[in-house]
């Protein structure tokens, strides 16, 4: 990608985290970190990576996240202003820790 692309997706990332951090109502008292941010070429979509910890039914926390994913978007929008239009944010879950986890817990048997 482009040093602009690299660039949007660091700040949609770090807005995201800060936007978790604030509303734990959304995120329904669980952690979610947001992992990876991919923004594609023509900056229309902004794919996120997010985990969730702290919860042991992650489907309900990524459902409300899901539910409120048009107001999520407005609050990045605003510390994108120099951008005509604000990326669709798409959420998906992250699942690569858990993945590792249990690769290693297959490996100490």
């Amino acid at each position: 990608g482009s040093i602009r692309q690299s660039k949007i997706e660091s700040i949609i990332q770090s807005e995201l985290g800060i936007y978790f951090q604030r509303n734990s109502s959304v995120c329904l008292g669980s952690m979610v970190t947001v992992t990876v941010v991919r923004v594609t070429s023509d900056l229309s979509l902004a794919r996120c990576y997010v985990s969730i910890f702290g919860s042991k039914e992650k489907t309900e926390v990524f459902d409300s996240i899901q539910q409120n994913t048009s107001r999520i978007r407005g609050v990045v929008g605003k510390s994108l202003k120099n951008l005509r239009k604000i990326p669709a944010l798409q959420f998906h879950i992250d699942d690569s820790l858990d993945y590792a986890t249990k690769i290693d817990q297959l490996l100490k048997k």
